[in-house]
């Protein structure tokens, strides 16, 4: 056993398999780079007070979950549990709001901490790529951003995702639905913790997963008959031009997702194939969040979708993703006289955008061609002596076992060539 190992509920990514995560993360961003969203990237760890307020007091994040620490100079920092305080935070820091091209349009990718018990498809660390438009209140921006996530997960191939979506209110109708929900909770055999939840944020006890509770929450009062009229008007507008746009929905009443910020529309991506962790991604919008955290009022909505697990969904669906491969050819020097040349034959290669490997270490023919196998390379590239006397290489198809000679100054067009 080696000294030392991963901490728990983290893991190494290696290859092969990281090039699905890097594949899922490309294919999440791409439909957000034709949607005008750019590219931001915050500090892995932000002032607690920046979550606490955000994030909220109640939720789990704050009060179980979150990596707190004081550094030596007694500033209290916390690793960032989630992406859009810290990315609305650096929006406003930076007045992007002020450009006045509103909604400021932004997209991020990398690693959040919570200290959770780990499971398949639950890290301490975990990996998500996340989108959020600031500054702007139109349904037409809930549904674009639900779209662009449901063409992401439709360009990798998965089929059998869901999506729910509900709506929360806003400041003028969730205090009447909260005062509703709060009377019928206080009904129940709850025990003192979720009692004190429903006293602080009585829409985190419908989150609640345990089964003795869910049980109590049958016939609590439902958000959806709770609406105002331009909450309702909203909503029937997001829902749709979905609707039109093709995008399969499914309405949730009971749907509230587990951070403090969100008003008015709220989703989820589901994948049944995962049993308990049974979320990919999700988000909604957030109007109250920047004066929360010290900003002017800046109506905005978002969404982070898990890169670990789009990965498990892509596993249970039995999706095998078209990873480009490591090595297209793989330089088989035989002699030293062939090791100076190849390897100037490799840099050109590469400079022309062919990924090419080269036989390290001075082996010889035979466990050469066992690591040209193993890097899973098209064609290898073969040269001796005799080879250089003549003015060739030999380009082995890897498939096939077929090998022809190559003029040495026509090698790297032959080679892309046979590639193309």
């Amino acid at each position: 056993m080696n000294a030392f190992q991963a901490p728990k509920g983290t893991y190494d990514l290696l290859p092969p398999d990281s090039a699905a995560f890097l594949a899922v993360r490309t294919a999440i961003a791409a439909p957000l780079r034709t949607a005008g969203y750019g590219y931001v990237e915050t500090p892995a760890f932000e002032h607690v007070e920046l979550f606490a307020r955000g994030v909220g007091e109640s939720t789990d994040i704050v009060t179980k979950e979150m990596y707190a620490f004081s550094t030596k100079g007694g500033t209290d920092l916390a690793l960032r549990p989630e992406g859009t305080a810290s990315v609305l935070r650096a929006a406003l820091e930076a007045n992007l709001h002020k450009a006045g091209n509103l909604p400021v349009k932004l997209w991020y990718s990398g690693s959040y901490y919570r200290y959770e018990r780990p499971q398949k498809g639950r890290y301490r660390q975990f990996s998500q790529v996340g989108a959020e438009a600031i500054g702007a209140e139109d349904p037409a921006l809930d549904a674009e951003l639900i779209i662009l996530a449901d063409q992401a997960y439709r360009s990798l191939g998965l089929r059998e995702f869901r999506i729910l979506l509900n709506s929360l209110g806003d400041k003028e109708c969730r205090p009447v639905y909260r005062e509703a929900l709060q009377g019928f909770l206080r009904g129940l055999d709850l025990d003192e913790e979720t009692l004190r939840r429903a006293e602080i944020n009585p829409l985190r006890v419908l989150d609640d997963k345990r089964a003795d509770v869910q049980k109590q929450l049958v016939g609590a009062p439902l958000l959806r008959d709770y609406l105002c009229d331009a909450c309702k008007a909203y909503h029937e507008e997001v829902r749709a031009l979905l609707t039109a746009a093709g995008v399969a929905f499914e309405d949730d009443a009971k749907l509230v997702r587990g951070l403090d910020y969100y008003t008015r529309t709220t989703f989820e991506f589901v994948h049944d194939g995962l049993g308990s962790q049974s979320a990919v991604g999700g988000g909604g919008r957030y109007d109250g969040l920047s004066e929360m955290i010290g900003g002017p009022a800046l109506p905005s909505v978002g969404w982070a979708l898990g890169v670990d697990r789009t990965v498990l969904a892509l596993e249970a669906e039995g999706v095998v993703l078209d990873v480009p491969s490591a090595t297209d050819v793989y330089a088989v020097p035989l002699g030293e006289e062939a090791r100076r040349v190849l390897f100037g034959v490799v840099t050109r290669l590469r400079e022309e955008g062919v990924a090419t490997d080269f036989s390290y270490g001075g082996k010889g023919l035979k466990g050469a061609m066992k690591n040209a196998n193993r890097s899973g390379a098209r064609y290898a590239l073969v040269a001796g002596e005799r080879d250089l006397a003549e003015g060739v290489l030999q380009l082995k198809d890897m498939e096939s076992g077929e090998q022809r000679p190559v003029a040495l100054d026509a090698v790297v067009e032959t080679v892309k060539a046979a590639l193309a």
